[in-house]
């Protein structure tokens, strides 16, 4: 059965990232001083995305009320989010947003993983059939360009793919990022399949046995394989997943479909943890239904799916902020990705 996302989840999750968007502190900020001058408040340095501890967790907790509300109109929590989502993604907040962007300083602000969730939540806006919705996507274009072309820049000049189970993963960008450019921008789309078949398409057995490092919310392994069904003909995905994931049919290595144990989530990278098991379950289920349907693997990656959102799902509201403020984000994407 197809996980869904019901509506009582969806008003649960809904008022924490409606909390967490407006919480200014505790915050973590992602900014280069170059004098004291350069010194200010989280909300004035980013007026939009202030929130959530971190700007990208403020970005994602943004796509997930977009994403709640459009499946669930009826919400009860439904006007708050417009409320807030219209002061959010106002034209001045953006506006803001991107002079910030523009620093000299920013080069490397939030790269990719942030960067990735901007465009993320740029294609939730465009693409759905709502009035309000089509207001905040031309609100976020100028911003949403912007990464774009930052994302340009970038595949122009790195060398090397980060391969890691954290914010940097290379495969999560290129992964979000090949959305947006179906959706929203087709001259993206050449440059990023093109990153991805000289960094991922020749990658054999992967090291999944090494997998989970102790702080991980991506599984290296099955992040690169969601990209690359994005990016091969099905028949050319199977062919590959067989080189790169060889064991998948003997649950091998089993590490890899088991559901990872979290020992503190009071504890900002151990927490990690809670949102890698939901991160594998969107994963093993974009590649089940990448695979051909009589394919002996596909049963196998979504029973893996299933028992990791199950883990996952059981700590989204632990009661520690560690984790409160993002994960109700992954579950959302494990349950309607």
């Amino acid at each position: 059965m197809e996980p869904e996302l019901a509506i009582g989840d969806a008003g649960r999750f809904a008022r924490l990232a409606l909390a967490n968007i407006d919480r200014e502190y505790p915050a973590k900020l992602d900014h280069v001083l170059t004098s004291a001058a350069d010194l200010a408040s989280p909300r004035t340095l980013h007026p939009a995305f202030f929130g959530s501890f971190d700007w990208h967790s403020c970005v994602h907790a943004h796509w997930m009320l977009v994403r709640v509300l459009e499946l669930h109109p009826e919400l009860p929590e439904g006007r708050a989010i417009r409320a807030a989502l219209d002061q959010r993604l106002a034209p001045d907040a953006i506006a803001a947003e991107l002079v910030y962007l523009r620093r000299p300083e920013a080069r490397g602000f939030e790269r990719t993983y942030g960067w990735a969730w901007l465009l993320k939540l740029a294609v939730a806006t465009a693409a759905w059939d709502d009035t309000d919705a089509r207001r905040w996507s031309r609100n976020l274009e100028p911003l949403a360009a912007a990464f774009a072309d930052r994302l340009r820049a970038w595949l122009a000049a790195v060398t090397y793919p980060i391969r890691h189970g954290m914010h940097a993963n290379s495969a999560f960008g290129l992964a979000f990022a090949l959305d947006y450019a179906e959706r929203c921008d087709a001259t993206l789309h050449a440059p990023l399949v093109a990153a991805a078949r000289k960094w991922y398409r020749d990658d054999r057995d992967a090291p999944a046995k090494w997998e989970p490092s102790g702080a991980d919310f991506l599984s290296p392994s099955l992040i690169e394989a969601d990209l690359m069904r994005r990016v091969l003909a099905p028949n050319a995905f199977a062919l590959w997943l067989a080189e790169f994931l060889p064991g998948i049919e003997q649950r091998a290595p089993a590490t890899l479909f088991t559901p990872v144990t979290v020992s503190d989530r009071s504890d900002p990278q151990i927490v990690h943890l809670d949102g890698l098991n939901l991160s594998r379950a969107w994963c093993w289920r974009a590649i089940a239904r990448a695979l051909p349907r009589a394919d002996p693997r596909a049963p196998i990656a979504t029973e893996a799916a299933d028992a990791h959102l199950a883990a996952g799902l059981a700590a989204v509201t632990s009661g520690d902020y560690a984790g409160e403020h993002w994960l109700a984000t992954f579950a959302v994407l494990a349950l309607t990705t």
